[in-house]
């Protein structure tokens, strides 16, 4: 197989594709090369490549895409010249491709339809190469193995081929390709088709691919298939609020990020969970999960109970350096593939996260406080008393009186709050600080995850246990502003460490603690601003490090890049102690650099200043789809415009509104305000914004609303 001159493959668009356990990740000719991309199922790969080839050579890319409700890829290809049935050859650009193809049941389906639109009769010589070499999505990401399974013999009949793999934990895994019509040459590594078309002639050929075989592909199949996978998405695009807005591309915006967000939403028997993105991480992910789940709790609060549910079903029982756990601690990371199962990589059910714990907690208050339900929290009564007696156990030994960290073993972790890379935590001079560690935003989601539990108690009678718990979060905060507050920067450090001595660089962490209330409204506004400078304001969003300091890079991974998702938590912070006017400012940029990329903000981005001309610049190996980066826009929007949700009382507060810029109105259908549901219309009138009750009310709701 050839490439055309000047063709480079390797900067085509990627296109991903998800169903339950099973992602598959592809260029835009709809091939798979073998390098980080693949069909993968249960973290390993099960294809490593499938290339099709026309008279053996690619085909010319028209145009790629995947469909708004992310199930269907489509390619468009067309072909090199052809040798004709007759004297004349086939021209380049008259044999027209179309492959389709989607993920069901954890099962790949691929139509290629072929039509000639040629002055002649052609024969299309089509050839498939595949392999699959079965690794770990680990050793995929460069980890080196001692030593691997076996291959097992390839099997191939007439249409279909078996690939398989004995791994080191004797679980056989096994790709299965069946065909139809069937190849005129089938080999454990290409299948070759000739396709007669006539002028005008219509031509198609089915590939069916999962662990098992099936019936003979076909187009029936092939349409019950995709018809199933519609209705399922479509019942998972119509959870929860709708938000429309009169604005075009802002709403491509809002209906990418659902579908992306209903693209990596599992259905899991302890109900729906985001995993939190793909590539890498197409998994349950704890800290993740609960904070996609905040975003979208105004919206849609059912998220939020599969989270804790499952979340609650995986707390750690026993004490685990391997696994960096201790009884009452939440879920970081799970795996299914080999190293996992084997142990050789910790994360198989991995806790080596000390935020996960106290966000699990903020939570179950939040989902509460906003619903009204006490039935989910009732049920996992038991796992918030554990998840809180864990963080208060670790505050009790803690040499700082801090929530820290420190990892069990050399495998673990080396940092693990949310920005987890080796050199996320440093001094102002540049050099790592030793554990155990204690970083600030952490503090914060203690302090809310107390208050969260005295709320709790105090709805369910127990008001001893609801003062403790309210005095302890009292004691937490001053803690917190004596000791993390540097007068010498203004600002909080990013962590203290076991000695108690402050790593004292400006990062976004504290806008963390913005969005848990802890800092006083004087330094929450002296830090909103700090955060709004062009320290940190690239014009794309809020930098995880102010330039400046000493470790700042644009291109690193969390020393002065672009998460949307912390963006949407510090912009939430500032809307709380400096405003809405602000929030609507990022939001904006958000917005502009989600029109960059497609309308589908990607994990991270780089944090050069925006110039001119210029759109953002992307991280080479970010994740797309990431739930919390298609998260942001709904907590952005919740802080623009100010709603609070009482579900006890059935009640929406509506606090000082703005519409984000260029949008005159904005409507929301079917906000769930307890066990009712209410539509509200907001409208830009001259400088302000008013809002109003929709004609659909389901229920007694109050708005209660202060322009």
């Amino acid at each position: 197989m050839t490439d055309e001159p000047g063709e480079r493959r390797g900067l085509l668009p990627r296109f991903t594709l998800k169903d339950a356990n099973t992602f598959l990740l592809a260029d835009a000719l709809g091939d798979i090369q073998g390098r980080d991309d693949g069909l993968f199922s249960n973290d390993t790969r099960m294809l490593s490549r499938f290339e099709l080839a026309v008279a053996n050579r690619r085909p010319s890319l028209l145009g790629a895409a995947i469909s708004q409700d992310n199930t269907l890829f489509t390619a468009h290809l067309t072909n090199l010249p052809l040798p004709a049935l007759g004297e004349a050859s086939i021209p380049q650009g008259v044999i027209h491709i179309e492959r389709s193809r989607f993920l069901c049941e954890s099962r790949l389906f691929e139509r290629l339809r072929l039509t000639n639109f040629s002055d002649f009769d052609a024969q299309v010589p089509l050839k498939l190469s595949f392999a699959a070499d079965f690794v770990d999505i680990f050793e995929v990401q460069g980890h080196v193995r001692k030593e691997r399974g076996r291959y097992l013999p390839p099997e191939t009949g007439g249409r279909t081929v078996r690939l398989a793999y004995r791994g080191r934990d004797d679980l056989v895994r096994s790709t299965q390709m069946d065909f139809s019509p069937a190849p005129v040459s089938l080999s454990s590594e290409e299948a070759e088709f000739l396709i007669e078309l006539q002028r005008g002639a219509v031509a198609e050929v089915f590939i069916e691919t999962g662990a098992q075989g099936g019936d003979v592909p076909s187009s029936e199949r092939f349409d019950k298939a995709l018809q199933r996978l519609s209705v399922s998405m479509q019942k998972r695009l119509q959870d929860g609020a709708a938000i429309s807005t009169s604005g075009r591309l802002f709403n491509e915006w809002i209906d990418r990020s659902r579908a992306d967000l209903a693209l990596l939403t599992t259905a899991l028997p302890t109900g729906p969970y985001p995993y939190a993105g793909i590539p890498w991480f197409a998994t349950q992910f704890g800290r993740d999960a609960i904070i996609t789940s905040l975003q979208t709790l105004w919206l849609n609060p059912a998220l939020a109970t599969g989270v804790l549910r499952f979340l609650a079903s995986t707390q750690a029982q026993d004490e685990s350096a391997f696994r960096d756990s201790q009884p009452g601690k939440i879920m970081h990371e799970t795996r299914r593939g080999e190293m996992a199962a084997l142990g050789e990589v910790p994360f198989g059910q991995y806790y080596g996260a000390v935020d996960t714990t106290p966000l699990f907690v903020m939570l179950a208050g939040a989902y509460e406080r906003q619903t009204g339900d006490r039935n989910l929290n009732d049920g996992i009564w038991n796992n918030l008393l554990a998840a809180t007696e864990w963080i208060e156990r670790q505050l009790d030994r803690s040499s700082t009186g801090f929530l820290g960290y420190a990892r069990g073993e050399q495998g673990g972790l080396v940092n693990q709050a949310w920005k987890d890379s080796h050199d996320s935590m440093f001094y102002a001079d540049g050099s790592f600080p030793r554990g155990p560690l204690a970083v600030v935003e952490v503090q914060g989601y203690a302090y809310a995850a107390l208050n969260a539990m005295a709320e709790l108690a105090a709805v369910r009678g127990d008001l001893q246990k609801s003062a403790a718990w309210k005095a302890r979060a009292e004691r937490l905060c001053a803690a917190i502003e004596d000791r993390f507050w540097v007068p010498e920067l203004n600002f909080y450090a990013i962590a203290i460490d076991g000695n108690g001595k402050p790593c004292s660089v400006y990062a976004s962490n504290p806008g963390h603690l913005l969005y848990c209330g802890v800092p006083s409204e004087e330094r929450g506004a002296i830090v909103a601003q700090e955060l709004l400078s062009n320290r940190f304001s690239s014009g794309w969003g809020i930098r995880t490090l102010a330039s400046g300091e000493v470790r700042y890079n644009p291109m690193s991974y969390h020393n002065g890049s672009i998460w949307p998702h912390d963006t949407s938590l510090c912009a939430a912070g500032i809307s709380r102690y400096g405003g809405r006017a602000p929030v609507v400012k990022i939001l904006s940029d958000l917005f502009e650099a989600a029109n960059h990329f497609a309308m589908r903000l990607p994990e991270l981005y780089c944090g050069f200043r925006r110039n001119p001309g210029q759109g953002p610049a992307p991280y080479p190996v970010a994740c797309l789809p990431q739930a919390w980066s298609s998260g942001a826009v709904f907590m952005l929007l919740q802080s623009c415009l100010g709603v609070r949700i009482d579900g006890r009382r059935k009640e929406v507060h509506i606090e000082r509104p703005l519409l984000p810029n260029g949008i005159e109105s904005l409507n929301i259908r079917d906000l769930p305000v307890g066990d009712a549901s209410i539509d509200l219309k907001f409208h830009r009138i001259g400088e302000e914004v008013g809002v109003v009750p929709g004609k659909h009310v389901e229920g007694r709701v109050r708005v209660l609303a202060h322009l």
